[in-house]
């Protein structure tokens, strides 16, 4: 399977230069139809047995590497930073027009964590939202995953901070155990680059915060997106930061009560999966589940009933 690799130059930004990187892989059969594909925080795209799949559906996959994340972070930059969530709506609108020149007149787009924030945002008022088809979102990060006392009264004057500093920070803030999970020299099955998606160690940007609130604040009050959502989650949540066979089959970085909670303030045409021994990125689960969820997506982009059936995969949809 080969892939292409764009460098798209960007307008520059408060630290200067900005590029992401777009790559893509394609069907040996001509198609209109393709897949956008967003990663999450502290992330980048590695995952190519997800662009098989969708490539033996008979779409073509594209994927972007952020501004300031994995293959697009240049020296001098803060990783994984931005100061509000708009701010990387260029580089969609190159990913998308870049799409429609190849021919693509069926797109979908596909969100995971804060990838699946800045999806639904996107959806919302990116510029060329237009021509996006429909949503699908992998764990979407739509709440914070701490207590109450955290989310309201820590995070708020952290992100009225970042006004004033805007380069403030903490670090250790994310534990190890999800990189545990799904990293091959742990107990995973994946050899991602570990200098492009650290274990857990990364500064935790105070803005980042603040962009990321802003975001789910917006959700909470109602998107009104009048396309076809799914959203998938794994059906359980892990919240110790202590290492347990459990973190083997749920998520161990979002609240996926949560998760379903807010899914239903993003439109009127959503459908919720809770799938049985997910990971928080339900593409890294073990084999049988992340074949289940990939099955979801395509039968959900084909327009054919959405089932995620077996043992190992608990169908909970609700279409409004």
């Amino acid at each position: 399977m080969e892939f292409r690799t764009t460098t798209l130059v960007l307008p520059d930004d408060y630290e200067g230069r900005v590029t992401a990187t777009l790559i893509e892989t394609h069907p040996d059969r001509p198609t209109e139809a393709a897949v956008l594909y967003l990663h999450g925080y502290s992330d980048y795209f590695f995952q190519t047995h997800f662009a098989a799949r969708i490539v033996a559906s008979g779409r073509s996959f594209y994927a972007l590497d952020l501004r300031k994340y994995g293959r697009s972070k240049l020296p001098f930059q803060h990783p994984d930073y931005t100061r509000d969530m708009s701010e990387y709506y260029p580089e969609i609108d190159r990913a998308v027009d870049k799409m429609r020149a190849d021919g693509k007149s069926d797109i979908t787009l596909i969100g995971h964590s804060t990838g699946g924030l800045l999806a639904a945002l996107y959806c919302a008022d990116g510029p060329e939202r237009r021509f996006i088809d429909r949503l699908i979102l992998n764990s979407p990060f739509l709440e914070f995953n701490q207590r109450w006392i955290v989310r309201h009264l820590v995070i708020p004057p952290a992100a009225w901070l970042s006004r004033v500093f805007p380069y403030i920070h903490t670090g250790g803030a994310l534990s190890d155990v999800y990189f545990r999970s799904i990293h091959r020299s742990e107990r995973g099955e994946w050899d991602f680059d570990t200098e492009m998606k650290p274990s857990g160690s990364v500064p935790l940007y105070f803005a980042w915060l603040r962009a990321v609130r802003n975001g789910q604040k917006r959700i909470k009050k109602g998107l009104g997106l009048t396309i076809p959502v799914l959203v998938m989650y794994s059906g359980v949540s892990y919240h110790r930061r202590r290492w347990d066979e459990a973190a083997l089959r749920s998520d161990t970085v979002l609240d996926v009560k949560q998760i379903a909670r807010y899914a239903l303030r993003l439109g009127d045409r959503v459908k919720r999966v809770s799938i049985d021994g997910g990971l928080h990125d339900l593409v890294l689960s073990r084999k049988e589940v992340r074949e289940r969820v990939m099955d979801c997506m395509v039968a959900f982009m084909d327009d054919r009933p959405v089932r995620a059936e077996g043992e190992h995969a608990t169908e909970k949809i609700v279409a409004l």
